[in-house]
């Protein structure tokens, strides 16, 4: 059985989703704790714990925690009832890992859950060394071509203007679009490389995301008032027909390179 981050757990008969999902949802009230929220943190704790266990699992009352993005990350299963699940999470500037160790009741007493042991934070893995990859040779005149087409394509994409963006979509395609959730500000580059009629090309896009009700002013000072510039990279199934490109597919990139 593999975890979410490609570990794979022995078959013990451990119930590694279930199990993993109850210690996220432990890490997300053991992890949060302020002086001014003690009560209820406690009570909430009580539903993870077994009886005549410290109500505060450890902690003295003082100072403040906060984490987010907490999400189950690994789980070693040592036999169908007891399990040590890893969860990760962000504090502040720091990814880190919390160490969950749980039993499971089993079928006949209720397939219920409960934390075993004091939990454990430990630092999270440092990213991965990324490899460098070499650029595929590129069409700078198809390129050319494609650029003008694409700017066209994004603009009508973001609008959500349908009748508009069918204009750069093959024929006999669909696609389906922001309906003005972003505004396209600037096609940033383009990456075609040389084939036949029908490509996968590379596109770096920047959108400008609205800032709730406000309106983007250039001349703005105060930059919670200007709508935000986000760069997003797309890979685009583009198909030549006549003497124009058109744009089969979108989703998301992978790496870009060029």
């Amino acid at each position: 059985m593999a975890t979410p981050n490609g570990a794979v757990v022995a078959n013990s008969g451990f119930p590694a989703d279930k199990g993993m999902a109850f210690a996220a949802q432990f890490a997300g009230v053991y992890l949060n704790f302020s002086p001014e929220d003690a009560a209820s943190r406690q009570g909430k704790l009580t539903a993870f714990l077994p009886d005549a266990t410290d109500p505060q699992m450890g902690w003295d009352g003082y100072g403040k925690l906060a984490a987010v993005a907490i999400q189950p990350y690994d789980i070693e299963a040592s036999d169908a009832h007891n399990a040590v699940v890893s969860v990760s999470f962000q504090s502040g500037r720091r990814r880190m890992m919390l160490s969950v160790p749980i039993y499971y009741s089993g079928d006949d007493a209720g397939k219920r859950f409960v934390v075993s042991g004091r939990p454990a934070i430990l630092p999270a893995p440092a990213p991965a060394e990324l490899p460098q990859v070499a650029p595929p040779e590129t069409d700078d005149a198809a390129a050319a071509e494609l650029k003008p087409q694409l700017e066209g394509f994004f603009k009508d994409y973001a609008s959500g203007d349908a009748t508009a963006l069918q204009r750069y979509v093959a024929a006999g395609k669909s696609l389906p679009n922001f309906g003005g959730a972003f505004t396209f500000a600037e096609l940033k580059e383009v990456v075609v490389p040389v084939g036949g009629a029908t490509r996968e090309i590379q596109a770096v896009v920047v959108w400008v995301v609205p800032n709730g009700e406000t309106q983007p002013t250039p001349n703005a000072t105060d930059p919670a008032a200007v709508g935000a510039r986000l760069e997003q990279a797309y890979r685009l199934t583009v198909e030549k027909q006549g003497d124009k490109w058109f744009v089969a597919d979108i989703r998301g990139a992978g790496r870009v390179v060029g």
